[in-house]
């Protein structure tokens, strides 16, 4: 999809804030393992045409789909189909949007304990 977008950074941001609505450049270049120039830069890019929103929160900028870019919707459902064709563990990794720690105390539950409990 390089070839679509222009480049493979611009790719890998749009596809990580499509999938997890919000993202921001250091969480990027951990998620992908790439340098950070590239994104940074086409984050800055995609900012100034439009694309994306940049908020402040402390010293972190965090990016989303501008809700009022004219292609937004059709953007993302193209995105999303991208994903559709990523390796199923890229998929269930970039789609897996954990942000809070679990609670203390708190018991974590396995699929596999859940279907052995539903099993006589």
């Amino acid at each position: 999809m390089k070839s679509l977008f222009g480049s493979i950074s611009r790719e890998r941001i749009l596809t990580f804030i499509a999938a997890r609505e919000q993202g921001y450049a250091r969480e990027i270049v951990k998620f992908w393992k790439c340098p950070d120039q590239p994104i940074k830069r086409e984050l800055n890019l995609l900012e100034a045409a439009g694309v994306l929103i940049a908020m402040p929160f402390g010293r972190t900028i965090v990016y989303r789909m501008n809700p009022r870019f004219f292609l937004r919707n059709e953007l993302i459902a193209l995105l999303l189909k991208i994903i559709d064709a990523y390796p199923p563990d890229w998929k269930e990794k970039l789609l897996n949007n954990r942000r809070r720690p679990r609670a203390k105390g708190k018991p974590v539950l396995l699929l596999e304990d859940i279907i052995k409990k539903e099993k006589p």
